[in-house]
């Protein structure tokens, strides 16, 4: 455990020359368990190693099972995930896609590479999940889909946005990267909508370094899912044979033998960090201009923490910028980072609305994505929000308390900080 540090608002700032406040690093993740190697060695042993492993199937049995529907698909990652939901509920290209401009891009490479157009929905200042009072007004005759992201773990109100695409004929399909296990109202992430996707990357609640999942409780869907990313096979057609469009985008063995017996694990681990994100809410509600948000939400009957989200305020702090806090913050063995940027403002956006097939469907339209403007995510992007990731969350509270003591540091000198951080 760290030593304390008292009267941290006494030193020099650590930017500045000063002593942090933490100098002992936070728990690293993924955490490699005995068990994963034993389960490894057992892959090794079957040469069983792709496709066709038992260990496969049983891995999306268990893990549908565990979401709460009759059907999983597994696959390369979170971003081909969605690519896969989106063959699979029939989106075609031209089709617009309406979702959060606060996430990372893998939510909408997808989309692009159908040829179908991605539009934006601005997010909430109470939460950054996608504002639902502006969701309607974003729909047209066009519209074919709608992917609400959980970001961080916390869930979208899944009621109101099902009720939505009921009412206009919508697909649904859950950005469930950053929330397995999470719940709204007791039904998980992944059982609300047509589809679900998931993502097993190195830093999430789950991971096998790569990989994702689609789940769903459509047959039909779950036939797309199987063909979308198994070379367009269909169940019960030969093996070569490819009636359906399709790439190769299967799970290994080695992949869902780390995956299974985490499903195991996952509440558990999910219950730590939000009983940890409670204490860090109610630890910095003593420090005036800062606050973590979304840590306790009416309706999510279930938190996966995957990152604390905070809200920035710059004109407590002296004028310190939210760059300026979060280099600072860094500098004391604080773990915090900017976020997301405006999703619409990357370069690959921009290329791909220059793409010969794409341009003129988005200029008879009108969309042009240099003109987007979102203000909420451009505040909370650029002046407002930080965070932190879930591995602060798998210690004590004690290794929490840092995080105060650093703010309360940083705030105490925030004038000379201002003045000497580029």
């Amino acid at each position: 455990m760290p030593t304390p540090v008292l009267h941290a608002t006494q030193g020099s700032p650590a930017i500045l020359g000063g002593e942090p406040v933490r100098k002992t690093p936070y728990p690293e993740w993924p955490d490699p368990k005995p068990w994963m190697l034993d389960a490894l060695k057992e892959v090794w042993a079957s040469r069983e190693w792709g496709v066709g492993a038992p260990i496969i199937d049983t891995f999306e049995e268990k893990w549908a099972e565990y979401v709460g529907v009759r059907y999983s698909g597994s696959c390369v990652n979170g971003t081909e995930a969605i690519t896969v939901a989106l063959r699979a509920v029939g989106v075609k290209q031209g089709d617009e896609v309406l979702t959060s401009p606060y996430t990372f891009i893998g939510t909408i490479t997808p989309i692009m590479s159908m040829g179908a157009v991605p539009k934006f929905v601005d997010i909430s200042e109470s939460d950054y999940l996608m504002d639902l009072d502006k969701l309607e007004a974003a729909i047209t005759e066009r519209t074919r889909a709608i992917i609400p992201v959980h970001i961080a773990g916390c869930m979208v109100d899944m009621e109101r946005v099902c009720a939505i695409a009921e009412k206009h004929n919508l697909k649904v399909i859950e950005d469930c990267a950053q929330a397995p296990g999470a719940e709204w109202k007791g039904r998980k992430a992944g059982a609300w909508g047509h589809a679900g996707t998931f993502s097993f990357q190195t830093s999430k609640n789950m991971s096998s370094g790569e990989g994702g999942s689609v789940t769903t409780d459509d047959p039909e869907i779950a036939d797309g899912v199987f063909a979308a990313k198994n070379c367009g096979r269909t169940r019960e057609g030969v093996w070569y044979g490819h009636s359906r469009f399709g790439s190769n985008l299967r799970l290994s063995a080695w992949q869902a033998a780390l995956l299974l017996g985490q499903i195991d694990t996952l509440d558990e681990e999910n219950s730590l960090r939000h009983k940890n994100a409670l204490y860090l809410e109610s630890i910095l509600r003593g420090i005036e201009g800062v606050e973590a948000i979304a840590v306790d939400v009416e309706g999510v009957t279930r938190h996966a923490h995957h990152l604390v989200l905070f809200r920035y305020d710059s004109s407590k702090f002296e004028g310190l910028t939210r760059d300026q806090f979060t280099k600072a913050a860094q500098a004391e063995g604080i773990p915090v980072g900017n976020g997301y940027v405006p999703i619409y403002t990357q370069g690959c956006v921009r290329e791909y609305a220059s793409w010969p097939f794409i341009a003129p469907l988005l200029k008879a339209r009108g969309i042009d994505y240099s003109k987007v403007s979102c203000p909420v995510t451009e505040r909370v992007s650029r002046h407002e929000g930080f965070w932190t990731h879930m591995n602060v969350l798998m210690g004590g509270a004690s290794e929490l308390d840092s995080f105060a003591e650093a703010f309360r540091k940083i705030q105490h000198h925030a004038g000379d900080l201002k003045r000497r951080i580029e």
